[in-house]
Formats: structure tokens, sequence, C-alpha cells
């Protein structure tokens, strides 16, 4: 059973990601992007700095760069140590029937407060083609083109904004005559960074259906609310899985209360009476939560997963992998790991090693790209093996902070 058979369209693809001057991101790239990528590396290689990055561009988009940029601590704590210049955020992605898309951020701070000192989008049509910038704004000021499919015989009109705090792409996507900031707009602000915990999942929140699963899952009995009552077959597919993870579960319930809350619980077979979701396990609780993300029948067109492995037994990993790749034919995943059980399941260029340079500073290559782990793979080695055996070359956080030990292959990026 698999989530790859929703019916949501393919949503706009993340090929390439670079970070300028982001706490110990001071310059990384990340090239060729796979619709699941996961990240791996000792505690404070900057897997969770990677991870953040989508959290904030979402955040600058959902709230506002002042609150995103606060949140972190400011330029003091948000900034990497030494570096005088912006915050940079280049991402380049693909729409449908549309060329690649670049779209450049940099943020810095003046006077306490942050400002957008450059945003851009462009593209490039064509193989010989120049690249277009179709929007272009510094400090508030800028141009932006207009209609479908912008380029360079269309008027870039003069559209300043009320505040040098604000993104281009957001204030004007709100609008019709630019459809193109528009698309990006709803695909940033699609965006489900998740910080799921069992704990939260087990509240008793205000009976109603919600469509999404929030970023730490208190609103989990909602859900099924939903799924109750709009995807039922898709929600007896959820029960399914679960079924095949924890035997004994026969189904989950989410009843409303005389107060107007939700209860959920979950019907352990043996039983005549389900149990509270507050005395359920975490791992149950997590599993679901899992599920109920990967098989939404309108998946976010991006989804970041921190450490999945936590409260799950390690055998069900490798089926979560698999069940994270199978959702990809409707979404795009990052994931941070440290279970070579998760990682059994990958494939070498799905996996980016990161760690820390002798600066302090994350350096980051694909897993394909270690000099031996293609050929150990295409002899049948699993990759969280290798891992294990010392074949990555980073990930033992008592022996080795530094560069993989193993010879690599080409450049800095990845």
């Amino acid at each position: 059973m698999s989530p790859a058979n929703v019916t949501a369209p393919i949503p706009a693809r993340i090929e390439y990601l670079k970070v300028q001057n982001f706490r110990a991101l001071r310059e990384v790239e990340f090239k060729e992007l796979t619709p699941l990528t996961v990240l791996l590396g000792p505690n404070g290689s900057g897997k969770s700095t990677v991870f953040d990055i989508f959290a904030f561009l979402s955040e600058c988009f959902e709230l506002g760069l002042r609150r995103a940029w606060d949140k972190r601590g400011r330029s003091k704590e948000l900034k990497t140590r030494g570096s005088d210049g912006p915050v940079v955020i280049e991402v380049k992605y693909k729409e449908p029937g549309y060329p690649l898309i670049t779209y450049h951020l940099a943020v810095d701070e003046r006077d306490g407060a942050p400002l957008v000192v450059e945003e851009w989008l462009q593209w490039r049509r064509g193989q010989r083609g120049r690249p277009f910038r179709f929007l272009d704004y510094r400090e508030g000021l800028g141009r932006a083109a207009s209609g479908e499919a912008p380029d360079e015989q269309d008027q870039r009109i003069e559209i300043p904004l009320k505040s040098p705090d604000l993104l281009a792409v957001n204030a004007l996507g709100q609008f019709a005559d630019h459809p193109r900031a528009a698309a990006l707009r709803e695909f940033i602000t699609g965006w489900y960074v998740s910080y799921l915990s069992a704990d939260s999942a087990r509240g008793q929140p205000e009976a109603g259906p919600q469509e999404r699963l929030s970023r730490t899952g208190d609103n989990l009995a909602n859900v099924i609310q939903h799924l109750v009552e709009r995807h039922g077959d898709r929600l007896e597919r959820i029960f399914e899985v679960l079924r095949q993870r924890v035997p004994r579960i026969e189904r989950v319930l989410a009843d409303t209360m005389p107060d107007g809350r939700l209860l959920l619980q979950i019907k352990d077979a043996p039983f005549s009476h389900p149990v509270l979701a507050r005395f359920a396990s975490d791992g149950t609780l997590k599993m679901l939560a899992y599920l109920v993300l990967l098989y939404d029948p309108s998946p976010p067109p991006f989804i970041g997963i921190e450490e999945p492995e936590n409260f799950l037994h390690p055998r069900l990993l490798p089926e979560l992998a698999e069940e994270c790749r199978a959702a990809t034919a409707a979404t795009q995943l990052l994931v941070t790991t440290h279970s070579p059980f998760f990682l059994n399941a990958l494939r070498p260029q799905e996996v980016r090693v990161l760690w820390r340079d002798e600066q302090g500073y994350t350096q980051t290559r694909r897993a394909e790209d270690l000099t031996g782990v293609r050929a150990f793979t295409e002899q049948g080695a699993l990759l969280g093996h290798l891992w294990m055996e010392g074949q990555l070359g980073v990930g033992d956080p008592l022996v080795n902070q530094g560069a993989p030990t193993r010879p690599l292959k080409g450049g800095r990026s990845a």
C-alpha cells in the first residue's frame, strides 16, 4: 500500500538551493535535488539549520520578514559569525510547463530592523536564451513584469512597496496581474515544515474538520474528522497501513464530546473499548501522524520531516522511507535522520552528507559522490550499513567531526 496514487497534480519542484551567511551555512549549495532528499550527519553538522531555511522562508511569506527574523534572534544570532554580508537564499524550481525559475532573496539588518536588500525572479527561455529578470527589487523599490509568461518584450512597471521589509513576491503575488509571483507565493506558503510531537497529538482540540495537519500535529483529531467526513476510503487505507505497522490497532476514532472538543481514541483489536489517545504510545501516535501526512488527498507541495525515527521501532523505518519516496509522486520531501535503518531504504543520490569544516562552517556532499559508495551499492550494499562501517566518513559524534575521511570526487558543492 502506497501513497503514490494520490490524485493531486505534480507541484513545482525545487532543484537547487544556495544559502549564504545563515548561521553555520556560510556558503552551501545543493545541486540536483531529488524529490526525496535526506540529510545525514553528526549532531551540530547543520542538518537542522538547512531544515530551518525552509521554515524561515515559509514564515517570511506567512508571518512577515520581521517576525521570522526576530524569532531567530535577529542578526546577532541568525547571521554567520564573522560575516558582514546579508543572508542570501536562492532557490531554483521548476513549475510544470515553464522554464526553470530562480528566486533570489538577500536580507540584512539596519538599525535593528530587517530589510530586503535584494529580491528577484528570473528565468531563461530555451537553452541559449538570456536570463530575464521579470521581478527585480531592492529595499522596497523595483519593477515587475505582468502577464502569464513575461519575456524581454514585456514592459516592467515600477511598483514601490510600502516598506523595505516587505517581500515583493509576497506583496505582488496577491494580484492577478502577476501570476508567476502568485504561483511562487502559493508554492511557498503551502510548504509543510513539521515539528510533530506525540504530546501535541494527545490534545483535545475544539471539534471541526480540518484538511491539513498542523506543524505540531495538535489538530490530528480534526484531520481524522475531516477524513471521516470527506475521504473515508483514504482513511481506511491509512488504517490498513497502520495495522501493518502496529498489528493490534483496529481503527482510530475522533468523537465529539459534550463540551465541543474532539476526543481521539484508538481501538485495540483484543478489547471492546478504545483507548484514549493520551494513553497511547508515542510511536503509535507518531506513525499515525506520518501516515495522515503522507496519505493526504491534497498534500502540501513540500514537506520537511526531522528525524522520523524518534519513538518508532527500527524495523518500521525502511518501510516509512519507502512511503516517503512513494509520496513524492505528488510532493517533495526533505528529511533529516540519524537512523541507519531509514538509510537502508535510500539511494545514494537521495542522501546528502553534512559536516563542519575546521572553521566551523557546514559543508555537504552527495553520498553517491563519496569514493566507493556507488560501487558498494551496485553490489547490493545498503547505505545504513556503509555509514555504520565508516564508509561515508562522517556520523560518529565521538570520533569524526571533520570532513569525510574517504576521498571525495567533485568540488565543494553537491
